[in-house]
């Protein structure tokens, strides 16, 4: 079982070679796609880290859950990925405290590393 910063770490390192591989090619689309699936995913990650319900229980009312939803969310009978996408996890384990875990997003490198195109600052007339 890898800890959440060691993924995120190799997350980056993966999504670095990637970006840069894919860096001259138009993929803004993509990338929000692939964002949006990489969240859920680390999500997941953390939803079944907790593994038992008192768990869940315990860490969504830490994440600010009242404790009757939180302690209907921990025993709810959804998959792992239907719980990821679901408003609970989504409003709680937010983009923003993704990125306090270290988490950057493919779109961030993305506009990191590519350089500005030139023919999209001065079209043609």
């Amino acid at each position: 079982m890898h800890r959440l910063e060691e993924r995120i770490q190799k997350l980056k390192e993966v999504q670095r070679g990637w970006v840069n591989n894919f860096r001259m090619a138009s993929i803004l689309a993509k990338l929000q796609d692939l964002d949006g699936w990489l969240r859920n995913r680390l999500r997941y990650c953390i939803w079944h880290h907790w593994k038992k319900l008192e768990r869940k229980r315990k860490n969504l009312i830490r994440l600010g859950v009242e404790q009757g939803q939180a302690y209907a969310w921990s025993r709810s009978r959804m998959g792992g990925w239907a719980i990821a996408q679901s408003p609970i996890l989504v409003t709680t384990i937010t983009l923003e405290r993704l990125r306090k875990r270290g988490y950057e997003s493919m779109l961030d490198i993305y506009k990191q590393i590519t350089p500005v195109r030139r023919d999209s600052l001065f079209p043609l007339t």
